[in-house]
């Protein structure tokens, strides 16, 4: 099976509206390729935030929280196994201790022992806490079982989430998910570390205390962009504010050990190093151990104690990257074997994968073959339930397409959930042959050609002046980069000087242009073939970080050949 066609398309959209001055018409280009016609919309600040008053459900929910809190409750915070659902239980902590309550625990569910989100069992332990009200963050919208169990017991229980709910909500006390039904907030995007922040704004409100809940915005960014929620307005505004505190050295100390022990600079830290070296070492946690180790990491005020937690996270994330790696190269030797299948989705399963990785595997085939892809391992070794991970393409909704399984085929999917990139699921072993041929034919009905080709949007060609470090610089900080918001990214021909392999899988590219010799890098190029003496990439304009000083490269997204092979 080989991966579909990718081509590169330029998007020409002239800058209008009111830009300051000192913004390269470059940096105005980029912005406006993206919807934004001034300054404000391309950097939203807090001020711009939507109004906590058009979520449904949060005046009820801070009823309970308010009641909660005079009589001297006992509170209980439910994380999840994610870096979203980790910050979202630190934020909640956090917050709700700053606005007066004074019995405030968490909890998270154990991936391997209890399955995602509120189930009875964690229910069950739960209950050696003697909880007063449950708050659940970034799950709880499809807990009905554990939810429950919850209120069987006597407990409160305040949903926030914000995943896509099924047929029927929950019986909770309270539930603020701007996704649920009759919902008017305009964010639909929000992930579940901003429904929780929302709602103690809320709170604050209600109460009238002088908390300073802007120091829980750094939690709020790293959440909001590991999840890959789409960065739109609202977003971007928590991103913004939350990467300012941790550029200006004043994240918790959770988050400042993370980018020490990752090796960045917390002054110039963007999206992209959350959401490829602070994100993955706090998801690690819930992947292979126990996410209570993330949790605590963020919720450590001593910055030794945040230290010794956040190095444990990045030998995890050391063996997580390991495992992916393995169960990745299993799986693409099972796609070669399945060369020529014209199917427009694809499941694979192997007895030996771990179900804490499966979501890795599935975004790498994703990537590769621009097709939805759902990996499932045994929930646990020899278990003849499995657990699954779906990652798609745009224009395929995959939790829908689970729902739309799980209407024709009733009792197939035991249990699902998610959003249109992202899905998990669970089902019997023996169900997999069925389930798969049911997903292929939903696959088949949605997706055309062009869904399934694989389409770079660029933001067309730099000219020769542009390739210096003020440009890069302005680039990197000029704009709260993510899903829905991508970085810049350019296209343009050059010629190839020179090139190295390395690392095994990397191409280092020594590129021509103008005159200007560029250095580049191809992480993953490297194809068996000596590249082309010219070439046409699609690529991102960055500082050098390990030369340093006035150093820049392009970070090469696509590779064309355009003319005959180098010599290495």
């Amino acid at each position: 099976m080989s991966a579909q066609r990718r081509i590169v398309r330029r998007t020409a959209v002239a800058p209008a509206g009111d830009w300051p001055a000192h913004w390269p018409p470059l940096l105005q280009r980029v912005h406006a390729a993206r919807g934004s016609t001034d300054a404000q919309q391309a950097l939203p600040r807090l001020a711009d935030l939507l109004p906590f008053q058009g979520m449904s459900g949060i005046d009820a929910a801070v009823d309970l929280l308010q009641d909660a809190i005079t009589r001297d409750a006992h509170i209980v915070v439910v994380g999840d196994f994610d870096c979203d659902g980790a910050t979202a239980c630190a934020v909640g902590v956090r917050g709700l201790r700053m606005l007066g309550a004074t019995r405030v625990s968490h909890a998270v569910p154990n991936r391997i022992v209890h399955g995602y989100g509120m189930t009875p069992g964690l229910v069950e332990e739960l209950a050696g806490l003697q909880p007063d009200l449950l708050v659940t963050v970034d799950h709880g919208i499809a807990c009905h079982a554990g939810i429950a169990a919850a209120k069987a017991r006597g407990w409160q229980v305040l949903v926030t989430d914000h995943h896509l709910p099924g047929s029927t909500l929950p019986d909770a006390d309270a539930i603020v998910d701007p996704n649920q039904p009759g919902d008017t907030f305009a964010s639909k995007a929000m992930a579940g570390v901003g429904v929780i922040f929302y709602l103690l704004l809320a709170l604050r409100a209600r109460r009238g205390v002088a908390a300073d809940l802007a120091s829980l915005l750094d939690l709020v960014a790293v959440g909001t962009v590991a999840d890959m929620v789409a960065l739109d307005a609202n977003n971007r505004a928590l991103v913004g504010a939350g990467l300012r505190r941790l550029r200006a050295g004043q994240g918790c100390a959770g988050l400042r050990a993370l980018i020490e022990v990752s090796g960045r600079d917390a002054a110039s830290l963007g999206t992209t190093d959350i959401g490829y070296a602070i994100g993955p070492r706090i998801n690690a946690a819930g992947r292979l151990e126990d996410m209570g180790i993330g949790i605590e990491c963020l919720l450590a005020d001593d910055i030794g104690r945040a230290r010794a937690l956040a190095a444990v996270l990045h030998a995890i994330n050391q063996e997580r990257r390991g495992v992916q790696q393995q169960m990745t190269e299993e799986a693409e030797t099972a796609l070669q074997q399945a060369a020529g299948d014209p199917s427009p989705a694809v499941s694979l399963f192997d007895p030996d994968w771990h179900p804490g990785v499966v979501g890795l595997v599935a975004s790498k085939l994703k990537e590769r073959l621009h097709r939805p892809a759902i990996a499932f391992a045994p929930v646990e070794p020899g278990s003849a339930m499995l657990r699954g991970s779906a990652r798609s393409i745009p224009g395929f909704h995959v939790r829908d397409a689970l729902a739309l399984v799980d209407a024709r085929h009733p009792g197939l999917i035991q249990r699902f959930g998610g959003h249109a990139m992202a899905a998990g699921l669970s089902l019997a072993r023996a169900d997999l042959p069925a389930f798969r041929e049911a997903f292929v034919q939903v696959a088949r009905e949605t997706l055309t050609t062009d869904m399934l080709t694989d389409t770079l949007h660029s933001d067309g060609a730099l000219e020769a002046g542009d390739f210096g470090i003020d440009t890069a610089i302005a680039l990197r900080d000029g704009g709260h980069w993510g899903q829905g918001y991508p970085e810049p990214l350019f296209d343009g021909e050059f010629d190839v000087l020179g090139w190295r392999i390395v690392g095994e899988r990397h191409l280092k590219l020594e590129l021509g242009l103008h005159g200007k010799r560029l250095n580049a890098i191809h992480f993953g190029g490297w194809d068996g073939d000596a590249p082309p003496s010219r070439v046409r990439i699609a690529y991102r304009l960055t500082p050098d970080d390990y030369r340093g000083g006035d150093a820049i490269q392009l970070l090469v997204v696509h590779r064309e050949a355009v003319g005959s092979p180098v010599p290495a």
